[in-house]
């Protein structure tokens, strides 16, 4: 496979979409980012990367930074597949509502419907900050030591931007732990998720962190983070859930697990071939990059790789 000829005929079809949809106008510091960028970059299993566009252009991870909580609390958590794991506190079901709603929690005992919603995240932050004391500087590090870059950092102005507008999040969490569902304080469960999602990277440092997934488990030195059949489900959750209440129509474009965020980036994964990060800031919606969907689309028709 020609990597980086795919991913210049995937750049030329996407690029007449990078300004459709409207950048994450209610995190201030997220409005300010320019609706011109497109960067797209593949990590494949073996150590190489390729990239086109603002691939080595940081930014906010945002709701991508779920996924790698989910995969650090499995990895700490042994059995977490079973009774007494992260699955007793959050569903592995698509929501059907947007990703800040608060309307199933009540029905559903506080249990939110999967790891990738607000309330899911916040669920999955709580037990991490329990298992590492300093949740949002255990994901750094491990961001930093996977993705090969040891200048990964949280952006200040993001986060307090977020800590500024979180009336939703906090509301959300606390509903939870009236149900008992958090271990931890509320306002130190807020504080580490919004630290989360502030971390910047690039697509290409988001592409090779994630390559765990597309390995089975196996991190980048090749010692095991996970499991092949956690891996497995962490990727079947992506599939399903992944891109808010947006996850059956992008299952039926692109076909791979993925997980968006509102900074504009979504990753994406190829089990046994390779990962794949995209970002263009403008959103449709549901909050998924207009142009990152097309884009992840056109590479998979290109290909012919999918799950299916």
């Amino acid at each position: 496979m020609d990597y980086q000829a795919v991913l210049e005929e995937v750049a030329a079809f996407a690029r007449p979409l990078v300004r459709h949809g409207r950048v994450a106008d209610y995190i201030p510091a997220l409005e300010r980012v320019s609706a011109d960028r497109f960067g797209m970059a593949v990590a494949d299993i073996h150590g190489a990367v390729y990239g086109v566009g603002d691939w080595e252009v940081p930014f906010s991870v945002q709701s991508i930074s779920k996924t790698f909580s989910l995969a650090l609390v499995m990895a700490q958590s042994p059995g977490s597949h079973g009774e007494d794991g992260i699955w007793k506190r959050v569903g592995r079901e698509p929501s059907g509502t947007p990703f800040n709603s608060l309307v199933q929690l009540e029905a559903e005992n506080g249990i939110p419907r999967n790891p990738f919603i607000n309330a899911g995240a916040l669920v999955v932050t709580d037990r991490l900050q329990t298992l590492t004391g300093d949740a949002s500087t255990s994901m750094l590090h491990f961001l930093r030591e996977e993705s090969g870059n040891p200048d990964l950092a949280f952006d200040q102005v993001v986060a307090d931007s977020e800590a500024g507008h979180g009336d939703r999040n906090a509301a959300l969490a606390h509903f939870m732990a009236s149900f008992g569902n958090l271990e931890n304080p509320v306002p130190s469960v807020i504080e580490h998720y919004f630290w989360q999602c502030s971390i910047e990277m690039s697509c290409r440092d988001l592409a090779v962190a994630g390559g765990f997934l597309a390995r089975h488990g196996l991190r980048a030195d090749g010692s095991r983070l996970l499991e092949a059949r956690e891996a497995k489900r962490i990727n079947a959750v992506m599939l399903t859930c992944g891109t808010y209440d947006a996850a059956g129509e992008f299952a039926y474009r692109v076909g791979l697990p993925a997980k968006s965020g509102v900074g504009g980036g979504i990753i994406a994964v190829i089990p046994g071939r390779c990962t794949l990060c995209v970002w263009s800031p403008g959103l449709d919606a549901r909050g998924n990059s207009v142009a990152g969907a097309a884009a992840l689309d056109h590479f998979t028709t290109l290909t012919g790789w999918s799950v299916f």
